[in-house]
């Protein structure tokens, strides 16, 4: 069968004609998806300006479905699914991104910092501890170590806390002495005598200025029976660092009652109200003062402070024209102090009745200051 050259040249026309026609569908359809790309995301944008989290999800899981390559929005979505709680979908978006293969070295450590994000926040601080510790020598290796001493510090791994901070300060991120030597006070709680002594000598030496450890090293020496001992410890400290006394008043007060220091104390506290009158160091006097002169003392913090603590301490003694109504009054009067005799932290405001070293509410080191709330 002879080949027939008319059908060749009709047929290199008709192919030419049709791979034009279908490039120039797959630009009209890469144009229009390059369209719907920015759209989408700029679109989700608007959302979160309005604070419309629902519909900035929808919008960016359109945009992500357009252009799957971009980091960027994948980040965005994570982001947002963490904020919102949805920790389960965050971590599937973020490790989804560190399966790519075509990430830079800079987005694959920041995925692994949100990744390590998404369990803390979740609460999973296993998988958490595993992920920050993949970000040692990155650029996240600060905020890494920040947030793996708040896991240490909320699982009470005090050794691995301690190991953390000696890092952040050696990294420049400040000083972590105070809160090492909180540590070393903690571990002491949980140890006998002899090892807590260590414990607490060596917390003294960290953060020379800090209260704790002299208050529970004199603790331990009064448990052992030396009262004066523990005394003198107290008060060499009160002496060093006046602005602690507040914190020391009571057992300084107890401490001496029990070692015959009475006078040494009362002239120690005395002076110390007198360069700053403190509720504190009141009581501490009015403890150890002779009955006939402890009422005026509260008389003379008065005179001082508008401090209605102290009035309902001097009015319990005094004796009213209608007595029969003392009590009521002396009731009221009570109730209505009680606020004001809390501690409050200084970082987030939580009250408490006893003064914490670490505070309750927002885990921040030496946030109450040795004052009542009246007084502040």
């Amino acid at each position: 069968m002879d080949f027939d050259v008319s059908w060749l040249l009709w047929g290199l026309p008709i192919a030419f004609v049709l791979g034009w026609v279908a490039s120039r569908l797959d630009l009209r359809q890469l144009r229009i998806e390059n369209r719907q790309a920015p759209k989408a995301y700029f679109r989700g944008l608007n959302f979160l300006l309005n604070e419309q989290q629902d519909q900035a999800i929808d919008a960016f899981i359109e945009a992500v479905r357009n252009d799957p390559d971009t980091s960027e929005l994948h980040f965005a979505l994570g982001n947002l699914f963490r904020r919102r709680g949805e920790y389960e979908r965050a971590v599937r978006v973020h490790e989804h991104l560190l399966s790519r293969g075509d990430l830079s070295r800079a987005e694959r450590h920041r995925a692994q910092h949100a990744l390590a994000l998404d369990f803390l926040k979740a609460g999973l601080l296993d998988r958490a501890e595993e992920a920050l510790r993949k970000l040692d020598g990155s650029a996240y290796e600060g905020q890494a170590l920040l947030a793996l001493l708040s896991i240490y510090e909320r699982s009470r791994d005090w050794l691995q806390a301690a190991e953390i901070a000696r890092r952040l300060e050696a990294s420049g991120q400040g000083s972590f002495a105070g809160r090492r030597a909180h540590y070393l006070c903690e571990q002491a709680a949980l140890s006998d005598d002899a090892p807590a002594q260590a414990l607490l000598r060596e917390a003294m030496a960290i953060a020379p200025t800090a209260a704790r450890p002299v208050m529970e090293l004199a603790a331990l020496r009064r448990k052992a029976g030396d009262a004066a001992g523990a005394f003198t410890m107290l008060a060499d400290h009160a002496q060093a660092e006046p602005a602690s006394i507040p914190l020391l008043a009571r057992p300084l007060g107890q401490y001496a009652g029990a070692s015959g220091m009475e006078a040494r104390a009362l002239e120690l506290l005395r002076h110390s109200y007198g360069l700053a009158p403190s509720l504190d160091v009141l009581e501490a006097i009015v403890a150890l003062e002779p009955e006939a002169n402890a009422r005026e003392w509260y008389a003379r913090h008065l005179e001082r402070e508008p401090s209605l603590v102290a009035a309902a301490k001097w009015l319990s003694g005094e004796k009213l024209e209608n007595e029969q109504y003392h009590p009521r009054v002396q009731r009221a009067l009570d109730h209505a102090v009680k606020p004001l005799t809390r501690y409050r932290c200084a970082a987030c405001g939580f009250e408490a009745k006893q003064h914490f070293w670490q505070c309750p509410g927002c885990h921040a080191w030496d946030s109450y200051p040795p004052r009542r709330v009246e007084e502040l």
